[in-house]
């Protein structure tokens, strides 16, 4: 009994261990947002030094004219090009932009709607398949610069002309971007679908429509940028507005400035308008979790 004792005051008075286990387990949170945020800014810096890069080398470039392979005695340098987009945005730049923006966001609007649509029909329903998508693979290679004497035809106003243009550029890149998903649908699933009961609309709805979202996605994001890709081939009807019809307008007139701060302009808004995309399709998957090696 005696020694029963001693060792329960020995029990009593002895401290719980704090262990270093818990001490991180307290901290691990604010240590893994501290480390997430070094990451950002890093990645930042380095994306921030790769345009400076960039334009520090065209521009080293066109100063010593540069003529091997690649002539850039008569090339426009950064600062006649930042010259250049001062005089735009000093006039009438709102116009020219948002005429721009409204054209390719709503041909590819449409393209969004009808691609994805379609190519979950033409994926998932063989009849379908076999009635349209023949014909739409005759027209697919057809470039966008083609379209353009039948869209004068086609269509009532040059606006409605430009419009179809980019929705041309967008419209195939989903569409087979969506029916290359819905194909791909794992077998596995499928089969557990059924053999748990579930109806033909659940299994397509819930199994084969989520399963497609990554190609989908790709799709809109390829799809977004060839939007862009066709706004100077577009805008060549337009005759009045646009920065695809002012970068055409400077090659005519043979002033290269506005040129490539055109091409520049359009690259921007391609690539701010491809990154919207991006983010609102990743919203749309939040189980899919992607992570990049980093050296």
């Amino acid at each position: 009994m005696a020694v029963s004792a001693k060792a329960a005051r020995k029990a009593k008075r002895k401290k719980p261990r704090a262990t270093s286990e818990t001490h991180f387990d307290q901290h691990a949170p604010s240590k893994l947002g501290a480390a997430s945020l070094a990451l950002l800014k890093s990645r930042n810096l380095k994306r921030s030094l790769s345009l400076v890069l960039f334009f520090g080398i065209w521009q080293l470039l066109c100063v010593t004219q540069f003529n091997f392979l690649i002539n850039f005695a008569f090339l426009p340098s950064p600062i006649d090009v930042w010259s250049a987009t001062i005089t735009f945005f000093s006039g009438n730049a709102v116009v020219h932009i948002a005429a721009s923006i409204q054209r390719v966001l709503l041909g590819f609007g449409i393209a969004a709607v009808l691609g994805v649509g379609l190519g979950i029909l033409i994926g998932w329903f063989r009849p379908i398949e076999d009635l349209v998508f023949i014909p739409l693979e005759l027209l697919r290679p057809i470039p966008a610069v083609a379209w353009i004497p039948l869209a004068i035809l086609m269509f009532p106003n040059a606006e409605a002309g430009m419009v179809y243009i980019t929705f041309l550029g967008a419209f195939f890149p989903i569409l087979i971007s969506t029916i290359r998903g819905v194909e791909s649908t794992d077998i596995v699933l499928l089969r557990v679908g059924q053999c748990l009961g579930a109806k033909q609309w659940h299994i397509f709805k819930d199994i084969v429509v989520p399963g497609a979202m990554p190609n989908i996605a790709s799709g809109l994001v390829i799809g977004m940028g060839n939007s862009w890709f066709c706004l100077v081939t577009a805008e060549i009807l337009a005759g009045r507005f646009g920065v695809g019809y002012l970068t055409w307008e400077s090659y005519v007139t043979s002033n290269y400035p506005p040129i490539v701060m055109g091409m520049l302009l359009i690259g921007l808004m391609g690539l701010l308008s491809t990154l919207v995309v991006d983010r609102l399709t990743k919203l749309l998957m939040p189980w899919r979790v992607t992570k990049k090696q980093e050296f």
